[in-house]
């Protein structure tokens, strides 16, 4: 047995049985392994940004890490981006990067880089293999690490001869660190707080907004009367009918000032206080508001669900929550003009129970975010690092963890373009999702944007980089170029037809929505 196959079978046996892949010639005896091992289940994937978006879709769902195969430093370094949000939603991921071999670096052959400083912006853990003896009991540090808190991202570098050389066999899994339990004292202080008389918002994150957690958020609101609130963006949430209702905070800082305006007390649970998505001359950064008293019911460390628990119990809340949302949805009139809210609505009465959401659809989103609240009973991903292009890869990554339920991917057509590729290995894995773009040929969000920072109308040139015209995109080709069924929508009537279709279908299918 080599070290590549001693990798792999550590891996399996501590739970990472699935691998996005996107190898190079440094990584050959991994894939070879791989043939030894019929557990490890090895996606392609055509692009780096791609393997590693599907593997933060995959650990969000599974609540354990999938590994990644990338080549060397560049192949690390195209797959950043969705690391970057993978990273901001806390989501386990176990990568594992090729390298030259040791005798080989010093000749500084063209692919030579440094693989630690690409990867350690976004790891939590980095380790590179030194002997093949130890690459079994490295990869089930890494594992290891990967769950350490909510979950982070380990990276596990692979020199070429670590992988080739004899190695003993694999190294047993580590014991899964836990979350701290919460501080007693905490749990007081907020109690006091939601208790106070003192308008309170409860502030819920991780996994305060699915399960046992959100049920312990619906206690403690039917105790105190305090509003529960989520950030804007959240790693995934439970939502629709049935379900313990959670208002998000909106996108605009001046917007999160109204809907936290006359808030005395923020009890967080899970997340952190809100601040702008960027900076804006004259505008905010730190959005809560003066005087207002945070107190945390819980820290990174701590699971938010305990916390809450532990918190619902020191109010003596009632067993239960005592409001849920209500099932209610209505469809547009066939002759109503075809946009995000009608397109909402429609998407909101034929969403499937149990459905995944992969939400990046950015300047369209409204509509079917507000829609949906009382749809079939559902989980939201959201995009979380703000580096865009993780949509489409983070559907990929939930339809692999949980094929048994619909998935649907909600898209701008900016955005999409990042990692389209996604749809090929939907097609070749047919996984069931549905794909959704939203055509407004631009990227409607710098737009905005554009007008926020103060500098005046965009001129031709302008324009030119906020435009997605001359040529247009045509989805539909861009689909089934890549194996993908699709169809294209400009009245809500036809829509309305294709997207029920879509739900009763299995395997993938793109919509586009012509705006």
């Amino acid at each position: 047995m080599n070290g590549a196959e001693s990798l792999v079978r550590t891996l399996v046996d501590a739970g990472v049985n699935t691998c996005f892949s996107n190898p190079g010639t440094s990584e050959m005896h991994f894939v070879a392994a791989t043939d030894q091992v019929d557990a490890m289940r090895t996606v392609l994937c055509l692009f780096e940004g791609v393997a590693t978006g599907a593997a933060d879709g995959y650990g969000r769902m599974m609540g354990r890490p999938a590994a990644t195969l990338l080549h060397l430093g560049p192949g690390l370094a195209n797959g950043l981006a969705n690391l970057h949000n993978a990273r901001r939603a806390s989501t386990p991921i176990v990568n594992v990067v090729g390298d030259h071999a040791t005798d080989h670096k010093r000749f500084d052959a063209p692919l030579n880089s440094d693989v630690e400083g690409f990867a350690r912006p976004v790891s939590g853990w980095i380790h590179s293999s030194t002997h093949a003896a130890t690459v079994a009991s490295d990869a089930a540090r890494a594992v290891a690490a990967s769950m350490e808190g909510h979950g982070q991202i380990a990276t596990l570098i692979l020199p070429a001869d670590t992988a080739w050389e004899k190695a003993g066999g694999p190294a047993p899994p580590l014991e899964r660190p836990r979350l701290n339990p919460p501080d007693p004292d905490a749990i007081k202080r907020a109690a006091r707080a939601l208790t106070s008389g003192r308008s309170s918002v409860l502030l819920l994150g991780a996994d305060g907004l699915y399960g046992d957690g959100l049920r312990q958020a619906g206690r403690i609101a039917a105790a105190t009367g305090a509003r529960l609130l989520c950030p804007t963006s959240t790693p995934r949430r439970e939502r629709g009918s049935g379900r313990v209702p959670v208002q998000p905070l909106r996108y605009f800082g001046e917007h999160i000032e109204e809907d936290l305006a006359g808030v005395e007390s923020m009890v967080i649970a899970g997340a952190r206080p809100p601040v702008s998505f960027f900076a804006y001359p004259g505008k905010a950064s730190w959005l809560t508001p003066q005087g207002c008293e945070i107190t945390y019911a819980s820290q990174d460390h701590e699971s938010a669900a305990v916390a809450l628990a532990a918190l619902a119990n020191e109010l003596g809340a009632p067993a239960d929550p005592s409001h849920l949302s209500e099932h209610a949805t209505s469809l547009p009139a066939d002759t109503d003009p075809l946009n995000q809210f009608t397109a909402g609505a429609v998407i909101a009465h034929y969403l499937p129970e149990g459905a995944i959401v992969s939400d990046e659809a950015t300047t369209s989103g409204i509509g079917p975010a507000l829609s949906t609240q009382t749809a079939a009973p559902h989980e939201w991903l959201s995009l979380m690092g703000g580096s865009i292009g993780q949509g489409l890869p983070l559907a990929t990554g939930a339809a692999v963890a949980c094929p048994d339920r619909k998935t649907l991917c909600l898209h701008g057509d900016g955005g999409a373009m990042y990692t389209l590729q996604s749809l090929w290995t939907q097609a070749r894995e047919q996984l069931d999702v549905t794909t959704v773009i939203f055509s407004n040929r631009a990227y409607a969000i710098l737009s905005i944007e554009f007008g926020r920072v103060g500098v005046g109308l965009p001129g031709p040139n302008a324009r030119s980089q906020l435009e997605l015209q001359n040529p247009e995109l045509d989805w539909v080709k861009l689909a089934e170029g890549m194996g993908v069924s699709a169809s294209k929508s400009s009245t809500v009537k036809a829509f309305r037809e294709q997207f029920e279709a879509a739900m009763k279908a299995r395997g993938p299918h793109l919509i586009e929505v012509e705006l």
